[in-house]
């Protein structure tokens, strides 16, 4: 039973923690000075949502995320957020790809070498099934968390950080509520795949709290790093780095090894919900051939600058999943009437 929400608590993590969220630009983005509230929110946001996909999941023994969805959302809206989801995973994933294709130019690297390399770890991945994502994510993540946790904490200490926070300065609380509803899409996506895998309701328990407080942890502790260095933060694209400039050089090789595998884990969860859905169209077409041809169809995709084109789209997601964070946080309440 532990064995296995832990399982699930790491899939949960590695769709959430991206590069966005593991480089700290995510965080700074939203939260910053005065947000020790908005934080405690979200891990007690996140961990609802977490419980009730996981549990609608579990009760359809789902294998994509369209039942899931049906109940969240209502069937006169399935179709919209149907697509929005497909959209969202599919533009996030080309993103990702994108991402590993400016980590190999970091290194020196050509472009293209970043971008087919994880292009053919995905596809080798998805060889072995849903089971090669569990497989990877119970490796990598522990290094990531382990190590991302040792550098903050090792920096809270060096500077002598009070974490505690002011409660008479948390005007940044509602930043709690668009930065769940961004990441509820993809929990969706990938959570609405696994429901016919999960055997208990204490393993979804187990998921859910255990998720929402360990990123809850990290967000608090990530983020009250990143204020005491706010002013130098303008000089770095990934604010990570501004914090471990302090470090040895090890240090930094091994964190960007580390972010290159959360752009990895966060691309995984987005083919594993883009390719969940297609098999209920294709039944009989593997798994891998499916992950294969979307991955083929986001190479050229890569070069046409998305990040102009997700600074118009995530917003847009932002307020549309208002709507979805609305209806997960208050489940138990029309689940009851309904």
């Amino acid at each position: 039973m532990w064995k296995a929400g832990l399982k699930w608590m790491f899939l949960i993590i590695g769709t959430t923690i991206g590069a966005g969220y593991a480089s700290g630009r995510e965080l700074w983005q939203f939260f910053g000075h005065e947000s020790g509230l908005a934080i405690i929110l979200f891990m007690i946001f996140f961990s609802i949502c977490c419980l009730v996909i996981m549990k609608i999941s579990y009760e359809k023994k789902s294998t994509d995320y369209l039942p899931v969805l049906k109940i969240i959302v209502g069937s006169k809206l399935t179709r919209v957020y149907d697509v929005m989801i497909f959209l969202y995973l599919f533009t996030t994933t080309v993103v990702m790809i994108a991402g590993s294709g400016a980590t190999g130019q970091a290194f020196r690297f050509s472009y293209w070498w970043g971008v087919f390399f994880i292009v053919i770890a995905l596809i080798v991945l998805f060889m072995k099934d849903i089971s090669g994502l569990l497989a990877i994510n119970q490796v990598i993540l522990p290094l990531l968390l382990g190590g991302l946790l040792f550098i903050l904490l090792l920096f809270t200490l060096d500077q002598n950080l009070n974490l505690s926070p002011n409660w008479h300065e948390q005007r940044n609380w509602t930043a709690a509520f668009p930065f769940t509803a961004l990441n509820i899409l993809p929990l969706i996506a990938v959570l609405g795949a696994i429901g016919s895998k999960v055997e208990s309701k204490r393993e979804i328990w187990i998921a859910a709290l255990g998720s929402g407080l360990l990123l809850g942890v990290i967000s608090y502790v990530y983020n009250s790093s990143l204020i005491q260095i706010a002013d130098e933060l303008l000089l770095y694209e990934i604010p990570l780095f501004a914090i471990l400039k302090h470090y040895p050089f090890g240090m930094l090789i091994f964190m960007s090894i580390m972010l290159w595998f959360a752009i990895f884990t966060t691309a995984a969860a987005g083919v594993l919900g883009i390719v969940s859905r297609l098999k209920t169209i294709w039944h009989n077409s593997p798994v891998w051939l499916l992950a294969t041809v979307i991955l083929v169809l986001m190479i050229p995709l890569t070069t046409l600058g998305f990040s102009a084109l997700i600074s118009y789209i995530y917003p847009i997601y932002g307020i549309l999943n208002l709507y979805v964070l609305t209806r997960l946080l208050l489940y138990p309440v029309w689940n009851k009437k309904g």
